[in-house]
């Protein structure tokens, strides 16, 4: 800045002081509009503050709704703009509209708000719908992919809903976005949790395991942030006349237990928001990391069942019964993931103590994958198409399974119907306990198997998507509708080799 002739000494390094103080000028700088629309003052509120006062070069930012980390990151990488030359930040959003909503609302906004001094000395000298150019060289960019470039700031808003919705972009992001930023820049990859598929909680783990092992962070590692919503202060609602159900009761132990103890007030506002958004709860407004990545994902098939599975304890450590025959159900993959589910049948409990997948395996890897284990056999389940045979050697792929020991292999004919398959996973989960550990990749595509998203029309389709989750859920379904456990109900015919009779009948 410079002294004007009415300025004191002491008023001009106060004013150079304030303004090279970034937190300052956050705070004193900018105007925004509230979730009312009217024009108000930024101040950081308490999450923003935390982020601001533990800023790595790389963060994850995994929050609750409403906690206003677009807008913080946004000022902070105008801001960075203003105040230093060369500056090129850019952001990604899962949608055009999305993007050019952010810049408008997000950067446009608090730049034409600014002081008329402040834009006279640092001028926009590009302004279109998605760019911001400045005189002193720095600029915004907005996109859904922002691959070519290079970023000294890059933000990447609800990556989690990226990753549920467009894998491909997602892949494109890993690829392209978060290359276009160099060392020792910075990058802010932010989102509520949409499931346990995909990036963003690939990012989220890995992120965590450095912290909880002490590990020291480099320039290229990221800093994991996690915002409660029992954090938010104004999460809170008067508890006259505010019960919670049972299930919220326990839900409330349980925080209780690992230390998270709600007042009155947060649990009431929490029993009336649940009321509002339903399964959606965990996801929106989760109270640790796990809750958000485990609760209901949005187009799955099985979320209250998963849902259900979890409330009633039934994934845990299991133990493997060597008194017992293990049955295994696959999906066949020969140039894709082939996924196969482990399971005992203990009484009338169905439990499944182990998973496995692989690709570009042929199929004597998968029988000695299966030798490897302590297990003894019994049923090995498998889809209609085991009986397909190969063109060169005019075997089908359940003769060569047979040829390599497996025995006896069952197919389970295709019923034609997929809802009637999805039905059958649904009814079958209800009665299914898991082992935590060797489960956990099986348990995340059954958490993971979703509806296709139709973007055009903003709408999840009526058929499933086929990506990383379908290999295990569709091996899982080989066993909701080919076991037939002991007793009279018997609901699929299955095959045994090909004497089965396409009447119905079981050799």
């Amino acid at each position: 800045m410079r002294k004007t002739g009415e300025m004191t000494d002491r008023a001009y390094q106060t004013a150079k002081d304030r303004l090279s103080d970034r937190r300052w000028r956050l705070n004193n700088l900018y105007w925004i509009k509230d979730a009312h629309g009217r024009r108000v003052k930024f101040r950081m509120n308490w999450a923003q503050t935390a982020l601001f006062d533990d800023l790595h070069t790389l963060n994850l930012v995994l929050k609750a709704r409403q906690l206003g980390m677009t807008t913080f990151i946004q000022l902070l990488m105008l801001d960075a703009c203003l105040f230093e030359p060369n500056v090129a930040a850019g952001t990604v959003a899962h949608t055009l509209h999305d993007a050019e909503a952010i810049f408008r609302e997000k950067i446009r906004y608090p730049y034409e708000q600014l002081s008329p001094s402040l834009r006279h000395a640092i001028p926009a000298v590009s302004d279109s719908a998605r760019e911001l150019a400045f005189a002193n060289g720095s600029s915004l960019r907005v996109g859904t992919s922002l691959r070519s470039g290079t970023f000294q700031y890059l933000h990447i808003s609800e990556h989690g809903k990226i990753c549920a919705r467009y894998p491909e972009k997602a892949a494109e992001i890993r690829a392209g976005a978060l290359n276009t930023v160099h060392p020792g820049q910075r990058i802010f990859i932010e989102s509520t949790a949409d499931g346990r598929d995909g990036d963003f909680h690939e990012f989220c783990m890995n992120a965590r395991n450095r912290a909880a092992e002490g590990m020291a962070l480099t320039a290229l590692d990221f800093r994991f942030h996690f915002f409660a919503w029992w954090r938010h202060p104004g999460y809170v609602l008067a508890p006259d006349g505010v019960l919670a159900p049972e299930k919220l009761a326990r839900y409330f132990a349980g925080l209780s237990a690992v230390g998270i103890v709600l007042t009155s007030a947060q649990r009431a506002w929490y029993v009336r928001k649940a009321m509002q958004q339903g399964d959606a709860m965990r996801r929106e407004f989760p109270a640790t990391p796990d809750e958000a990545f485990e609760a209901s994902v949005t187009g799955a098939y099985y979320a209250r069942e998963m849902a259900r599975v979890r409330a009633e304890g039934r994934i845990l450590g299991l133990p493997h019964d060597p008194a017992l025959p293990v049955n295994t159900f696959w999906d066949l993959g020969i140039n894709d993931t082939n996924a196969i589910w482990f399971h005992q049948r203990v009484g009338r409990e169905d439990r499944f103590i182990d998973y496995y997948e692989n690709e570009g395996e042929g199929l004597a890897h998968y029988v000695q994958a299966l030798r490897d284990r302590p297990y003894t056999y019994g049923n090995h389940y498998l889809p209609h198409d085991v009986e397909v045979r190969e063109l060169g050697s005019g075997l089908s792929r359940r003769r060569m399974l047979e040829d390599l020991g497996l025995r006896p292999v069952i197919t389970v004919p295709r019923s034609g119907d997929l809802g009637t398959d999805i039905q059958a996973v649904r009814n079958a989960l209800a009665r299914c306990w898991f082992d935590r550990a060797h489960c956990d990749a099986g348990l995340r595509h059954l958490d993971g198997y979703r509806r296709a998203w139709d973007d055009k029309r903003g709408v999840w389709r009526d058929r499933p998507r086929h990506d990383g989750a379908s290999h295990g859920a569709d091996a899982f379904r080989m066993f909701a509708v080919g076991h037939r456990p002991p007793g009279p109900a018997q609901q699929f015919p299955a095959t045994v080799g090909m004497d089965w009779d396409p009447l119905g009948a079981a050799g």
